[in-house]
């Protein structure tokens, strides 16, 4: 029994690509429910197709099959969905280099349309989640002056800035060390605990071990596995 509102469902997502002659079937009929307040790490060997579920999901890609429902109603495209609702952070992390870390930070309450006319950061404690973060002192900084863990956590920084309805991050804590990896997954934790579901997609142990949910692409299926045997289960998640 779900004891959480459902934020995204999807039934019947399937991709498949060419390479060449041969056709590489990524996704095969997955379906999968993410509610609100939870995390939810998402694992499978190299290639598996996480990725691929994230970016349709994001509406970066488009399934061959399959529908999206956003909040019960179906959703035909979801990179029409506000980034207070729906915050990504890919791989390639997508900070603007001509910005500040703080302007790349604030960049989605700017964008935003303001309440009751209020302007600048409408209310947002921006210097709180830079500080979440160990961004604090780097605020006046471009990215490229900065660590790569750095970086990372900027992006992670701008995507929880608004608080959305469903976080999505593929590999969030690929860049940090053990002491950032603890403040990663203390930030996504407290971001579920006000109602975000985080999505990530990882391979890193500490990751399958907090999450409340774990799910496995295999074969190009999606299936809820214990978070225990899967770690155990081998060297690559």
């Amino acid at each position: 029994m779900r004891e959480s509102p459902v934020v995204l469902e999807a039934s019947n997502l399937s991709k498949m690509y060419r390479r060449g002659p041969e056709e590489i079937h990524a996704l095969q009929g997955v379906d999968l429910f993410l509610s609100a307040g939870e995390v939810v790490a998402l694992v499978g060997p190299s290639g598996c197709g996480k990725t691929t579920l994230l970016n349709i999901l994001a509406g970066w890609e488009h399934p061959d099959t399959g529908e999206i429902s956003w909040k019960g109603a179906p959703l035909s495209a979801p990179e029409d969905l506000r980034w207070g609702e729906l915050a990504i952070v890919p791989q390639s992390l997508g900070l603007i280099e001509e910005l500040s870390v703080r302007e790349n930070v604030e960049l989605p309450v700017r964008l935003r349309k303001p309440r009751s006319g209020a302007a600048g950061t409408d209310g947002i404690d921006v210097d709180r989640v830079l500080g979440d973060f160990g961004l604090s002192s780097l605020g006046e900084r471009l990215p490229s002056e900065t660590s790569l863990g750095e970086q990372q956590r900027t992006a992670l920084a701008r995507a929880l800035v608004l608080s959305p309805r469903l976080l999505m991050a593929d590999e969030p804590t690929g860049h940090q060390d053990v002491v950032w990896t603890r403040g990663v997954l203390r930030a996504l934790r407290g971001a579920a605990s006000e109602g975000t579901c985080c999505l990530v997609a990882t391979h890193h142990r500490p990751i399958v071990r907090f999450a409340d949910r774990v799910l496995a692409i295999r074969g190009g299926r999606v299936e809820a596995v214990d978070a225990a045997d899967e770690v155990a289960a081998g060297e690559e998640l």
